[in-house]
C-alpha cells in the first residue's frame, strides 16, 4: 500500500466493543492441552451470558473446519441473551447466496434483529479443497462479489435473475424479510487489492486484524478512498486480544505464561501452515513478528505471541487497564470505531476487560450497563465483617491524601 495523496485520518469519539465465542477451544494457555476447557455448549453459554450480562455490543463465532458451525451456535445462544449481537459468517462459493440470504433473514428475525453478517471469503487453499472449492485467490474475490451482488438484492426484495462467471440465479426470491432493513450490516476484512476492491463496493464495516497504528492508519486511508471512489463511505473496525491486569507488569507475565509451554517445534509447524495460505492479511501477520519470540512486541504494548501459534487475529493488546484504553483511543484516532476483542480464558478475560478497560472508554450507546451512580453498597462488593459496605476507590484515595 502506498500512503501518497491518501486522505487523512478521521477519528471517531465513541466505540463499540465486542467479545469472542471461542467455538474452537478455550483454555488458559497456548499449544498444550494444559489448562484447556472442553468447549461444550453449556460453556458457550457462559461466555455468552457474560458478555450480555457485560454490555457488550455483540459477539464475533468463527468460521472453519476447526469450529462448531457458527449458525448453529448463534441460533441456540440468540434466545439466551438479551440484547447481544451475533456476527456471523457468510460463505461466498460454499453457500448459495440464494440460501444464505434465507438463513440470515430468517436468524435475523428470531434474534429480533441482533444478526451482523461478516463476509469471509477464507485464505486456505487445503480447507477450501476439503469443502469442494477449488478457486483461486482472484476467483474467490470473484464470486464474493457475485454473491453480495445477489444476497443483497435478495434481501432488499428484489426478484434476482443474475447471469455472472460463477453464479447463475433463475428467479430467485426472498418471501420473507430480514427484521433490518434492507438488511443485517455487512461486515469484511481483506487485505489484498481485490478484496479492498469488493470493500468498497459492498460492504459497511470493513475489519483489519491487529496491525500497528500507522500501519492501520494506512489501510483504513486506502479503504476510504476507494470507497469514495464509488460513491460510498464505509465504516471500520479492528480485530485484536486483550490480556489486561491491574498493572503492567502483570499483564507482561501473563502474555509471557499464554505461551509458556509453545515449544519452537510447534511454531515451525504452525508457520508451516500460515505459508501456504495465499491470504495477504494472514501474511501481513506473519510478518510482524517472523516466527521469533525474541520480537514480539511489535508496537507499543501490541504483542504477536499469539501469531506464533494462533492463524488469524494474532495480536494482543497488553498493559493495564489506562495503558489497553489508550491504545485503544490511538486506533480510534485513526478511524477504528469497533473492536472485537478476545483473551485467554475468554471466560475471565471478557469480565476483567469489562469491569477495568469499559469504565475507561467512550462507548458508544448499546454497550455497558448502566450500574447507576452507586458503586460501594447493593451487589457491588462484600459486606465488610457482614455489616459495613465497601468503601470506593475514589474515598479511599481522599482519605489518604486529608490523613498525610
Amino acid at each position: 500500500m502506498s500512503s501518497t495523496a491518501l486522505p487523512p485520518a478521521q477519528p471517531v469519539t465513541e466505540a463499540n466493543v465486542f467479545w469472542f465465542i471461542p467455538t474452537h477451544g478455550d483454555g488458559r494457555y497456548l499449544g498444550t492441552t494444559q489448562g484447556a476447557r472442553a468447549v461444550s455448549f453449556d460453556y458457550l453459554k457462559q461466555i455468552a451470558q457474560a458478555a450480555d450480562s457485560l454490555g457488550y455490543y455483540g459477539v464475533l463465532l468463527p468460521t472453519g473446519r476447526s469450529c462448531e458451525d457458527s449458525w448453529v451456535i448463534a441460533s441456540a445462544l440468540a434466545p439466551l441473551t438479551e440484547r447481544l449481537r451475533y456476527l456471523v459468517a457468510v460463505r461466498p462459493g460454499l453457500q448459495s447466496p440464494t440460501v444464505s440470504a434465507r438463513m440470515a433473514a430468517t436468524l435475523d428475525r428470531v434474534s429480533d434483529g441482533r444478526l451482523l453478517i461478516n463476509v469471509v471469503t477464507g485464505g486456505d487453499p487445503v480447507e477450501n479443497a476439503g469443502d469442494g472449492i477449488f478457486l483461486s485467490h482472484a476467483e474467490r474475490y470473484e464470486v464474493t462479489r457475485e454473491f453480495l451482488d445477489v444476497w443483497t438484492r435478495l434481501l432488499a426484495g428484489e426478484t434476482v435473475h443474475y447471469q455472472g462467471q460463477h453464479i447463475r440465479i433463475e428467479d430467485g426470491r426472498l418471501f420473507f424479510p430480514s427484521l433490518q432493513r434492507p438488511y443485517p450490516p455487512l461486515y469484511f476484512g481483506g487485505s489484498s487489492t481485490a478484496g479492498i476492491d469488493v470493500a468498497a463496493e459492498t460492504v459497511d464495516k470493513y475489519l483489519t486484524w491487529g496491525e500497528p497504528p500507522e500501519q492501520v492508519a494506512e489501510k483504513v486511508a486506502v479503504v476510504r478512498a476507494a470507497a469514495a471512489a464509488k460513491g460510498r463511505t464505509v465504516t471500520f473496525g479492528i480485530r485484536l486480544h486483550v490480556i489486561v491486569r491491574e498493572t503492567n507488569e502483570a499483564a507482561w507475565r501473563a502474555a509471557d505464561d499464554l505461551i509458556q509451554h509453545v515449544d519452537d517445534a510447534t511454531i515451525a509447524q504452525a508457520q508451516k501452515t500460515f505459508a501456504r495460505m495465499d491470504s495477504v492479511g494472514q501474511a501481513r501477520m506473519q510478518a510482524l513478528h517472523g516466527g521469533r519470540r525474541d520480537k514480539l512486541e511489535v508496537s507499543p504494548n501490541l504483542w504477536a505471541g499469539v501469531g506464533l501459534v494462533r492463524g488469524g487475529a494474532g495480536t494482543a493488546l497488553v498493559g493495564d487497564p489506562e495503558t489497553v484504553a489508550q491504545r485503544m483511543k490511538e486506533y480510534m484516532a485513526v478511524g477504528i470505531d469497533s473492536f472485537i476483542l478476545s483473551g485467554y480464558p475468554h471466560l475471565e478475560e471478557a469480565y476483567r476487560f469489562a469491569e477495568l478497560v469499559f469504565p475507561l472508554l467512550p462507548l458508544a450507546p448499546g454497550n455497558g450497563r448502566d450500574r447507576g451512580e452507586a458503586t460501594n453498597h447493593g451487589p457491588f462488593g462484600e459486606r465488610i465483617a457482614n455489616t459495613l459496605p465497601p468503601v470506593a476507590k475514589e474515598t479511599v484515595a481522599l482519605r489518604q491524601a486529608s490523613a498525610s
